[in-house]
């Protein structure tokens, strides 16, 4: 079955940088598609950003527009966040998931439309 690990949490100001990834391993030919959604303490999971892998324009959630960018490399079977100018309620955990059941068009934004799941990156955001 298809796995998906993060990297690159980590400690920093508001205003700096990060950048997450995201590598699937297994049968990664059955993804169409990959998401990153986050979980702050208290709070549901939600959608940040989501791309299908065969291209087409990305998702992005209303608060992350401009600041973070979603991209892939499909020979690495890796997905990327990059997230800039963070802010203080930018913290939380960052989740990758991978989608194998929909083929079509349309980007989930929800939790159940992806059936793989990685364990999480802690990004905190100190003001």
């Amino acid at each position: 079955q298809v796995q998906v690990v993060e990297s690159g949490g980590g400690l920093v100001q508001a205003g700096a940088s990060l950048r997450l990834s995201c590598a699937a391993s297994g049968p990664t030919f059955s993804i169409y598609a990959m998401g990153w959604f986050r979980q702050a303490p208290g709070k549901e999971r939600e959608i940040v950003a989501a791309t299908r892998r065969s291209g087409g324009n990305p998702y992005y959630a209303d608060s992350v527009k401009g600041r973070f960018t979603i991209s892939r490399d499909n020979a690495k079977n890796t997905v990327y966040l990059q997230m800039n100018s963070l802010k203080p309620e930018d913290t939380a955990v960052y989740y990758c998931a991978a989608d194998t059941k929909h083929r079509g068009a349309v980007l989930g934004t929800t939790t159940p439309w992806y059936d793989y799941w990685g364990q999480g990156t802690q990004v905190t955001v100190s003001s």
